[in-house]
């Protein structure tokens, strides 16, 4: 009787630490998506969409906003991300070494120059201020998260969330609405990608909410200014 009760607990045991196994990977697969999918990249992009989607600006032709989206598209996403990578595979650097504090700066950089120039194309075609606007958020954000990297780490994603954060309740000011619900989906996210982040071991707890407060406060901030 005491072998196999052994045997048995053994068993449930080795049944709990698979369980486990399985749990742990499950959550580290969900955060890794998690933090693609919210990638600091997108706070433009999003924010543009959002902009021509809920408010006057989705009276404009349709070829006018796809000619913005596609000029926020290039400058805040694809080229930022090109550079950033042959940068990468000239340094000869592995993914690993773009989330250190040190090797994060570089990528800085060219975000903040592919930002400026956005914010310049956009003036040269004398688009409305709000659209300025909010890639003026998200360059402030870069230079406020370059200057902060010197002396240590904040997380870039959470951040960006943040300057999702700080918009809809700068447009609920300005166009006033009731931007609860809006605000609700966005602070679950902001937890969900705040604990991916933890999971993956990238950051801590208060450069998590360092950097959602950060986002936040800036964007809110240089919209209603701007």
């Amino acid at each position: 009787m005491t072998e196999g009760t052994q045997v048995l607990t053994q068993e449930r045991g080795s049944r709990s630490r698979r369980s486990v196994n399985k749990m742990l990977r499950l959550s580290v697969n969900a955060s890794r998506i998690m933090s693609i999918i919210f990638t600091p990249f997108y706070l433009p992009l999003v924010g543009m969409i959002a902009l021509f989607s809920f408010s006057y600006l989705s009276l404009l032709p349709l070829s006018y906003k796809l000619f913005v989206l596609l000029i926020v598209y290039l400058c805040t996403i694809l080229i930022p991300t090109i550079l950033i990578h042959f940068y990468r595979k000239y340094q000869g650097w592995s993914m690993l070494k773009l989330v250190t504090r040190e090797g994060r700066m570089v990528p800085y950089v060219i975000s903040i120059m592919c930002y400026f120039m956005c914010f310049y194309i956009l003036n040269y075609f004398h688009c409305p201020h709000f659209m300025s606007s909010i890639v003026v958020a998200a360059l402030f954000i870069q230079i406020l998260c370059a200057t902060i990297n010197v002396w240590f780490k904040i997380s870039t994603h959470t951040t960006a969330i943040g300057g999702f954060t700080g918009s809809l309740l700068a447009f609920a000011e300005l166009f006033v609405f009731n931007p609860l619900w809006w605000l609700c989906v966005l602070l679950i996210l902001a937890g969900l990608v705040g604990t991916g982040r933890m999971i993956l071991r990238q950051h801590s707890l208060h450069e998590v909410v360092y950097g959602y407060l950060i986002g936040t406060i800036i964007s809110f901030i240089t919209i209603i200014v701007v």
